[in-house]
């Protein structure tokens, strides 16, 4: 099941349970109640607890939104890196040269193909992905320069696999679900509360409350989903982090 079909149904689930739920009270109302009479007290209690609840989700999208640019800079940082190393490296002699580039396709294929789907179920590298890297890594600081132009691309070609290497612990360290299991139990509690003044305010069974409550609450649900699809980038959006391996090295990837 896709993404968008759960969202669907998780959006029709809560309308069905709102309208549901309205007309099953409707039913239990006694006919002299009046649904104009709410206490001014409650319609500020409600007004509150939107306005809270709003700028908490407010700030949960913002925080799992900027983890997601997060995660895709270090994606492009490692891959720009290897990809200015494997073109720099024709500044040194041929062997050298085809030992780094080599390395390098060896060390994306890998990445692609088992890295990154075992990175995306359980955010952690694999000892493979380490080895690679580290003769990539040898591979370049190994090499004494002879001229001054490979002197020139040994400093370079040092700060970009520091880069690089960089950006793969910066990736490690950074998996995993950006808001903890107490924001995401606050997050469902307070739109649960929030859906459920709405009966507090006396919600009957017109056609205009109805849709109202119903739109209401599926705005809730999308955003709710969206915190949760933007909350784990590696796990939920792996093609997006992996689109510059792919777009840079489409001879490693087989593009």
């Amino acid at each position: 099941m896709s993404n968008w079909l759960a969202l669907a149904l998780a959006m029709a689930a809560a309308c069905a349970a709102v309208v549901f739920t309205a007309f099953l009270r409707d039913r239990r109302v006694s006919e002299d109640e009046d649904p104009d009479d709410t206490p001014d007290v409650i319609e500020y209690m409600t007004m509150m607890i939107g306005v809270v609840y709003a700028i908490v989700l407010g700030l949960a999208i913002a925080g799992v939104w900027e983890g997601k640019a997060a995660a895709e800079d270090t994606a492009r940082a490692e891959a720009f890196a290897l990809h200015e190393i494997r073109e720099r490296a024709t500044d040194y002699p041929d062997a050298t040269a085809e030992r780094i580039r080599s390395g390098i396709d060896a060390y994306i294929e890998h990445s692609l193909k088992k890295e990154w789907p075992a990175f995306a179920d359980s955010g952690e590298l694999t000892d493979r992905g380490d080895q690679l890297l580290t003769d990539v890594r040898r591979a370049v600081l190994d090499h004494k320069p002879r001229t001054d132009t490979e002197s020139r691309a040994s400093y370079a070609l040092a700060d970009q696999i520091t880069a690089a290497v960089e950006a793969r612990n910066t990736r490690a360290l950074d998996s995993g679900s950006t808001l903890g299991g107490t924001v995401w139990f606050g997050l469902i509690v307070g739109g649960l509360v929030s859906v459920g003044m709405l009966f507090a305010l006396q919600l009957r069974r017109s056609p205009r409350e109805l849709v109202l409550a119903g739109l209401f609450t599926a705005l809730i649900a999308f955003l709710l989903f969206l915190v949760w699809q933007f909350d784990d980038p590696a796990a939920r959006d792996a093609a997006g982090l992996t689109e510059p391996f792919t777009s840079l090295f489409p001879e490693a990837t087989g593009g």
